[in-house]
């Protein structure tokens, strides 16, 4: 058979597994199946099974999955947002949009240690919604900026989504984490002055504002955030200055997050046992995804279509723009039908090499894919972060969704800017390891 019409078959065979229901793993392993009979010399497809699994699920670095997710497991369980909320309100009372503000910054703080979007969603949101609501702030825009800046959680490292990105992609965690920071900071850039323009055009939707707090009282709010900030630093010191792998730094994050929870009272015997039940349902969804996608990895390699797919896109002579224009198109429309992490462990095995052809960097190509992961966390009718704050808010998805819509286009611009100053996702890498 001609190599189009195996990539059509293959890629119809999964469509249809897929819309079936049958498990994301259990397709990519069929699909690797399947698509092992087209290659020929009488290759073991037993044995292909066995060695491919077996030797991308026995990694060192893998090992960081479970731990940032443990981590983000167990601040889940502390006071942290209360906290963080509190600490940041004090400061942000004469910037139009006042409370607004702490939805991006607390999201982007707790995102930085959980490392999960709908943990991030959720814990910002649990003590947000009521704060706000209880004090007039626009439901729409309390909720937008909950669903935009909760995704900051897969954005600014140590992030889930980056670890299996970089694993799938065969490239460093460190060097990805790194290249994470400074589009972080973009974004919540973006949605704060979103929030900022927004209030200036409708001050008559904003509540008024509160008593001045007097500097005193303002750094003793604050003073909650120092264990966060301390375990925040620990991690980004670390993994800035090499004093430990990606692996280490995320058994630092666990320590460091058990501590907290320790100091704040809430490390009980059944907390620490539902974090560790909790954390090995997630990663044993992940580790079996992973395992999937690298025998069906495998099998594309053997059957030459990933080869054959990036000399097609080369043949069409696309400028870089061009490409990353068409792979965001097609990331926003897999983003409305599957989850993030299954759109990165379903199409890095094709796209990383068209990507090289193009002359993009690996690492910088991982933070536009966790971009449009993102898009994907606020897009209906399969973004999570949309689901979080329905069930939490009482608002029904078409609410949530068009409240959401801005911060959506927000990150459309994040990752227009990245393509046009790839150096902002770049330079902390290369100040790191070099160029």
């Amino acid at each position: 058979m001609e190599m189009i019409e195996i990539s059509a078959l293959l890629l119809v065979l999964l469509a249809v597994l897929l819309g079936a229901g049958v498990w994301i793993a259990i397709s990519l392993l069929a699909v690797g199946y399947v698509g092992m009979h087209f290659v020929g010399g009488g290759i073991p497809t037993g044995s292909v099974l066995a060695t491919t699994i077996w030797g991308n699920s026995a990694s060192w670095t893998l090992a960081a999955l479970p731990l940032f997710v443990w981590m983000g497991e167990i601040l889940y369980r502390t006071r942290i947002s209360e906290e963080m909320f509190r600490g940041l309100a004090p400061w942000l009372n004469r910037i139009p949009g006042r409370l607004l503000h702490v939805n991006v910054l607390a999201c982007g703080i707790f995102g930085s240690v959980s490392g999960s979007s709908a943990a991030t969603c959720a814990t910002v949101a649990k003590i947000a919604l009521p704060e706000l609501k209880k004090r007039g702030y626009d439901d729409m825009v309390s909720l937008g900026s909950l669903a935009g800046a909760g995704t900051l959680g897969i954005l600014i490292p140590p992030s889930i989504t980056m670890v299996v990105y970089a694993v799938a992609a065969n490239v460093s965690i460190i060097q990805v984490f790194l290249a994470g920071f400074l589009p972080g900071f973009l974004v919540m850039a973006l949605y704060s002055g979103y929030i900022v323009v927004w209030s200036l055009l409708h001050p008559d939707r904003n509540p008024p504002g509160e008593p001045p707090m007097p500097l005193r009282e303002k750094l003793r709010e604050s003073a909650n955030l120092i264990p966060v900030a301390l375990l925040i630093f620990l991690v980004f010191a670390s993994l800035m200055f090499g004093w430990a792998t990606a692996t280490e730094c995320a058994a630092w994050g666990v320590l460091g997050s058990l501590a907290i929870a320790w100091w704040q009272g809430a490390l009980s015997w059944p907390a620490f046992w539902t974090s560790i039940m909790g954390a090995t349902r997630l990663t044993c969804m992940i580790m079996f995804i992973l395992a999937g996608a690298s025998f069906m990895s495998t099998s594309m390699a053997y059957t030459g279509i990933p080869l054959a797919l990036a000399s097609w896109v080369d043949s069409l002579h696309l400028s870089p723009y061009a490409l990353i224009a068409a792979l965001t198109v097609m990331y926003i429309i897999l983003g409305a039908a599957l989850d993030g992490l299954s759109m990165i462990v379903l199409t890095t095995t094709v796209v990383i090499p068209m990507i090289k052809t193009a002359g993009f960097d690996p690492v910088w190509f991982g933070i536009f894919l966790v971009l449009v992961v993102e898009m994907a966390e606020v897009s209906p009718p399969v973004g999570f972060n949309l689901f979080v704050l329905q069930t939490m808010s009482g608002r029904d998805s078409n609410t949530v969704a068009l409240a959401s819509l801005p911060f959506f286009f927000l990150l459309v611009a994040a990752v227009a800017i990245i393509t046009v100053f790839p150096q902002i996702v770049m330079v902390l890498p290369e100040m790191a390891f070099g160029k």
